[in-house]
């Protein structure tokens, strides 16, 4: 037997299994550990947003530099008022119209947040994912640091066994819900200047977002 096949891997299908899956990543996170979970978009690998050696482990399991600071999944929307100083209105509109879903929008920060996401400061990219097992955890964690459940380079991994064959020891437990029924990344729009801006082309496409914020533009 494989010596990755010791990792705690559990299985959200079976609900005893999930509840001990959930309460196990919840402890980890609460320790500064990395934990796998499924969202809707694909598997992520994530870490407390406020601890700095934590965001530092993440990046080095997918052997990513500080240059790419990664996401931030929050379990609720009212979260998202606690990390801003202040919310553009386009914003506004655009968490009420596709969270919890597959958009993640990049804001300006509260300078007053005590984290160290990577090189990039004053700006941070936000997503509510639409999946019971992330909601279930990022409400009892609060805000994660989570990126693409993989080594940097290779594909994403639409299954938590797909993580633990590329992550292996680094992550501390990996939680199953079979594979991802539609694997597309998210959308992400930039709100931090006058027009709001499609950075990356994903699961939400650009007409859906014109029906709620007209003067949205495609990204360079």
């Amino acid at each position: 037997m494989a010596d990755w096949l010791l990792v705690m891997l559990y299985d959200c299908r079976s609900p005893a299994d999930r509840d001990r899956g959930i309460a196990a990543a919840i402890e980890a996170v609460k320790n500064g550990e990395l934990v796998v979970l499924p969202t809707d978009t694909v598997y992520g690998i994530g870490a407390d947003a406020f601890t700095p050696y934590a965001v530092k482990a993440l990046l080095d399991a997918k052997g990513r530099g500080r240059q790419m600071p990664p996401p931030v999944l929050i379990g609720s929307r009212n979260t998202l008022d606690g990390l801003v100083f202040s919310l553009p209105r386009a914003a506004r509109d655009l968490v009420e119209a596709f969270w919890p879903g597959a958009l993640t929008i990049v804001v300006e920060h509260s300078p007053s947040l005590q984290w160290d996401l990577g090189d990039k400061t004053g700006t941070v990219a936000v997503r509510m994912p639409l999946h019971p097992v992330a909601l279930e955890v990022l409400r009892e964690t609060g805000p994660m640091a989570v990126s693409s459940a993989n080594k940097t380079g290779q594909p994403a991994a639409v299954t938590a066994e797909e993580a633990r064959d590329q992550l292996g020891y680094s992550v501390r437990a990996y939680l199953e819900a079979g594979p991802c029924p539609d694997p597309v990344p998210s959308t992400i729009v930039d709100l931090t200047g006058e027009v709001p801006q499609v950075l990356r082309q994903g699961a939400i496409p650009l007409e859906k977002l014109r029906d709620v914020v007209p003067d949205i533009v495609e990204g360079a």
